[in-house]
């Protein structure tokens, strides 16, 4: 069962990594968002879904951000440790639910390390807002990532302790 959990979650990771990649192709070569900045999408006015582009030199909400090239390489360097750590993680999953949502995670943390090492920054372009509050612009890796996260914190809250055995 450990085996088909690890099978699972690195499809998952597959899969995400495969839309991550392309939607970001997409954004830059087709629709070149670099030129037009910004392309309302849903809405208007008070809520609305734009494609907005951003180049992230640091992680979430850009934090960590500098403009040295060693810095991008650094912060690439981190996530591919932390992704190898998931990858181990998830090869000892012992359930579906975990597997899935580690390569969840694991899909999108190199879909931001390839940025990294392609560009020197992460290409950011999903602008959600309602309101006159703007969230973070993120990707689809970025939102695997938060996805994942929240199905591990869920599974952390509901788990349920083994029955002990009797001595």
């Amino acid at each position: 069962m450990v085996a088909l959990n690890l099978r699972r979650g690195l499809v998952l990771a597959f899969l995400v990594l495969v839309a991550d990649q392309a939607s970001k192709w997409w954004i830059l070569q087709v629709l070149d968002l670099p030129t037009r900045r910004n392309v309302p999408l849903l809405g208007g006015g008070d809520f609305g879904l734009d494609l907005t582009m951003v180049w992230n030199r640091g992680v979430t909400f850009g934090l960590l951000s500098g403009s040295e090239p060693w810095h991008a390489w650094a912060l690439a360097a981190m996530a591919a440790a932390i992704a190898a750590f998931l990858v181990r993680w998830m090869a000892k999953a012992e359930n579906r639910r975990t597997a899935l949502a580690l390569g969840a995670i694991v899909g999108g943390a190199v879909g931001n390390v390839i940025d990294r090492a392609r560009f020197g920054a992460v290409v950011d372009f999903v602008d959600a807002y309602a309101w006159g509050w703007h969230w973070y612009v993120f990707n689809v890796a970025d939102a695997a990532i938060v996805l994942g996260v929240v199905v591990l914190l869920f599974e952390a809250v509901t788990a349920r302790e083994a029955p002990q055995e009797a001595l």
